[in-house]
């Protein structure tokens, strides 16, 4: 399979507004960060509307719906409330993810094949708004095979385990050829890749050989940076990693 170049990159702003909750203040303002990204390189900005709205809030949403320039990827949770609002505020991409009001973060993959019929339904309904969909899956083939049943363009997987073994050479090499077979598999049914959870300036070049990858969503490795460096410098370092890496990938060809 051929691995296209020019990875994008997609910055999850949500902890910008974790931010400012904390405070219950009104700012750091996530509308300003994904504009502070999108002058630094970015090619889409992510947000979670969560059900506990712990940190995007409704209005983030939209305003962000109509400042972004580049693209808008939702992610959301299939509760109906989430739903109806993704029908109304039309992002670019919907991602499907699972969620927990207990987790501190996005702890793992949809299940697909156990959510199957509710699935079915979100997708079909977010088709006829020509949102474009994503589901947020574990690096497993029957979720792989189910996704591309459901008729989605899209999953991306999730790297969560792959981050957790990194610095452990023989774990992080099994996940790694793992999310690689996922990866070959998804585009071999007809879906496209991308990959997000845990990504961090250092393991992102470990992941720019998947196959068929056209995108990596990255949000707290680069909101952490940015504390230190600013938002613009932070998203330029994490889009020099990743086009070194690139370089690097076709220079071993």
């Amino acid at each position: 399979i051929a691995r296209k170049l020019m990875i994008k990159l997609g910055v999850n702003i949500d902890h910008v507004a974790t931010i400012r909750q904390a405070r219950r203040a009104c700012e750091p303002d996530p509308v300003w960060a994904a504009a502070e990204a999108e002058l630094a390189g970015a090619d889409g900005i992510t947000i979670h509307l969560r059900e506990d709205r712990r940190h995007i809030q409704d209005r983030d949403a939209q305003l962000l719906r109509q400042s972004v320039r580049t693209r808008l990827n939702l992610e959301m949770a299939v509760a109906e409330p989430v739903v109806k609002i993704a029908e109304k505020l039309l992002p670019d991409m919907a991602t499907l993810v699972p969620e927990r009001r207990e987790e501190v973060t996005t702890e793992g993959g949809l299940d697909v094949k156990g959510n199957r019929k509710r699935l079915a339904e979100v997708v079909s309904r977010l088709h006829r708004k020509k949102i474009a969909v994503s589901l947020f899956i574990d690096p497993d083939p029957d979720q792989v095979k189910t996704a591309a049943d459901l008729g989605v363009e899209f999953i991306e997987l999730h790297t969560g385990c792959f981050a957790n073994a990194w610095g452990k050479e023989k774990a992080c090499e099994r996940e790694t050829r793992l999310l690689h077979r996922m990866a070959e598999l998804a585009v071999s049914l007809g879906m496209r890749v991308n990959a997000g959870h845990g990504i961090t300036y250092w393991n992102v070049r470990e992941l720019i050989t998947l196959p068929g990858i056209e995108e990596f969503n990255i949000g707290h490795s680069i909101i952490s940076r940015a504390v230190f460096v600013g938002l613009r410098q932070a998203v330029r370092d994490m889009q020099v990693a990743i086009r070194e890496a690139e370089l690097q990938c076709r220079g071993a060809k």
